[in-house]
């Protein structure tokens, strides 16, 4: 029996179409209550006299600061058909700090969309990809996350 593909059309359509970009600007105070939210308490992040003795020159935003950063609106909405959801984890890299003052403009896209057989049936994989651009248009980071989708058996 053959499995009709969860990749429709549209989805196939929507692989690398990118978000509104939303530029964020990066404060000072904001990075050092991300830090104490996290409970970092790395001087990068909060002690300007120590970063500046640092190789970066002064406060740096620590790197999962980036998860506070917005995207801007999705030019498509593309949704699995299927109603069970699992995070398949993000990667991360990243390329260049950011700083107090930097200005750094969010997009997001569908990159890829493909499909597995898994022991509950036919999993769907959709992998999105953020980049996050500073005010000099220099990529500082990127990050990819998959999400899995699947069909649970009946009366699960």
């Amino acid at each position: 029996m053959t499995q009709e593909s969860a990749i429709s059309d549209e989805m196939r359509a929507a692989i690398n179409v990118e978000s509104e970009p939303y530029t964020n600007a990066v404060e000072q105070g904001a990075i050092e209550k991300f830090a104490r939210a996290i409970g970092d308490t790395n001087p990068l992040f909060s002690d300007e006299a120590a970063a500046r003795k640092s190789r970066y020159g002064g406060i740096i935003a620590p790197p999962t600061f980036f998860r506070s950063l917005r995207s801007g609106p999705s030019k498509v909405d593309v949704q699995s058909p299927y109603p069970a959801n699992l995070d398949g984890g993000s990667e991360w890299e990243y390329f260049e700090p950011v700083r107090p003052g930097d200005r750094i403009t969010v997009t997001t896209y569908l990159a890829n969309a493909f499909e597995r057989a898994g022991r509950l049936g036919n999993m769907l994989f959709m992998v999105r990809e953020t980049k996050y651009v500073n005010q000099f248009d220099t990529v500082v980071a990127l990050q990819r996350s998959t999400g899995i989708s699947y069909q649970p058996p009946e009366g699960e």
